[in-house]
Parts: C-alpha cells; structure tokens; sequence
C-alpha cells in the first residue's frame, strides 16, 4: 500500500480503492486532497492490474464538503482547484477506447477526468456527503450508500451556487424537480431517499458496507471485458452530447469493431465451454 498524507491507495483483486483519509475532519476537501485524488485516479488508470476503482472515505464520513478553515479565507473551489494544468498527468486518462470525451470534460482541475477514465468508478458512500463531497461522487459511473449516509449540496447555505458542474450532472440523475429542490433547500436526505430519487444505485448495510461493494467490483473484475466495458462508459457519458441518431452511429460503429475483436471471440468461447473467461487487460 502506498500513502499519501490525507489519500490511502490500495489494488487488491484488480480493484484500486482510493480512500480519502482525514477522518478527524469527515474527510473535508482542500487543495491538497484534489491533488492527492487525480494522482492516484492516474495511476489507477494507468495500471494494467486494476479493472475497477472504489472512491471512499475514511472513518464515519465519505466527505463533509470544503475544508471550513479554507472556506472562511476564500472560496475552497478556488483554493482546491487553483493548480495549473498538469499536462503529463492528463495523459494518463487518455483512451482510445469508445467515443473522444475530452472535448466535453475539459477541467482537469475537478473531476471531469473521472469521466475520461476508461474503468469504471464507484464511490462508496460510507457516511455523509455534502457540497463537494457530494459533487465528487456525482462524477462517479455509480453511487453505492451505506444505510446510515446522508447527503446534502449545501452551497445555498452557504450563500453560494450550484458549483463544480453539479447544475449539469445533478438533473441528469434525479430529475429537474429533485434537483433544484436539493439545491435550493440544501435540506439532508438519507440513503433510502437519495435510491428512491435515483441519487444512488444501492445500499447496503453499515457493518459490511465495504465487502458488499467490493463483492459487486470484483464481479465486473472477474466476468466482464474491461474493453467493453471502457467503451460502455465512453459511449453512456458521450450520449449527453449526442441526439438519438448520433448516439444510434456510434453504437454501430463500436460494434463492428468489437465483433472483429479478440474479446467477443473470448466472450463465446468462455460461454460456450462453461469456464470462467480470460478478457484481455487495459
């Protein structure tokens, strides 16, 4: 295992779990986290070994938002966010793999590059989620919750907007209604509300949370191809871009290439003589 200050980075089973590790502060957010998170998303990237990324907190909190201590010199988005580009880490989500993203998920700075990473991103909610802490995970491929979590966007309470992409991506999950009722009011909802809005995907309950969520990564690491995957991924984000037709198009395209590829061959053969299959890394 390797460490940063305030992230753990951990591959065991092809699942690389980047836990945010400052649990005296619920995992608050600062500059350095932001740093701390796109170098180990890069070097998960990047590993052949990793089919799957787990997100999640450290002790009671996954995250409880901007750092207070930087809030109240400054706005933390602006402190956490600040960096200039680093372009040799950038190239670290590069794909070739499904349709181009980087044209629509530019900010390296944030989380656009969890969109651009070619395995899919899970973020394990372990406790509350707020401001964002709940944005983060809003860029994530899926939401899983303990059964104790609660979210909340806050920013209205604190006299600001809906920040960091959350006005895009939040709709998009929930609905119009829902989401401009979570950002106006920043009220809290539970872990039951945010499955029934469609907020989260699962829960699972608090004292097995995280082998219940390892249990699903290690599913998609030892049954599914990681290039489908990938392309999966890069074709459901690259559909908000796209009308039905264009979406119809790139599909189309995709699947000539995958049924010229290696992995479908795999994909029968495994099928038909009853064995577990032997997909090709990434």
């Amino acid at each position: 295992m390797t460490e940063q200050p305030d992230v753990l980075y951990d591959v065991r089973d092809r699942i690389a779990t980047i836990t945010l590790n400052r649990p005296e502060r619920l995992n608050a957010y600062n500059a350095h986290m932001a740093q701390s998170i796109k170098l180990e998303m890069a070097k998960a990237a990047s590993d052949a070994n990793v089919r799957v990324i787990v997100l999640t907190g450290a002790g009671r909190g996954f995250c409880a938002g901007a750092d207070m201590d930087v809030l109240s010199s400054d706005s933390a988005a602006g402190q956490a966010t600040s960096r200039s580009v680093d372009t040799e880490l950038d190239r670290k989500f590069e794909s070739a793999l499904g349709p181009e993203l980087s044209p629509h998920f530019k900010d390296s700075q944030r989380f656009a590059y969890f969109a651009r990473t070619k395995k899919p991103i899970i973020a394990a909610i372990n406790g509350p989620a707020a401001g964002i802490g709940l944005v983060m995970a809003l860029y994530a491929d899926m939401r899983f919750a303990a059964e104790k979590a609660v979210f909340t966007t806050s920013f209205a309470q604190r006299g600001l907007i809906a920040e960091h992409g959350i006005s895009w991506l939040l709709p998009r999950l929930v609905g119009q209604a829902h989401a401009l009722d979570l950002l106006m009011s920043a009220r809290k909802i539970s872990a039951e509300e945010a499955q029934r809005i469609g907020l989260v995907n699962r829960i699972f309950p608090q004292e097995n949370f995280m082998e219940n969520v390892r249990a699903y990564a290690r599913h998609l690491a030892d049954t599914v191809s990681p290039r489908s995957m990938a392309v999966m991924k890069a074709q459901v984000w690259k559909s908000n871009f796209q009308d039905f037709n264009e979406s119809l198009a790139t599909a189309d395209a995709e699947m000539k290439t995958s049924l010229a590829g290696p992995e479908f061959k795999e994909g029968v053969a495994h099928f038909l003589e009853k064995r577990a299959p032997r997909f090709a890394d990434i």
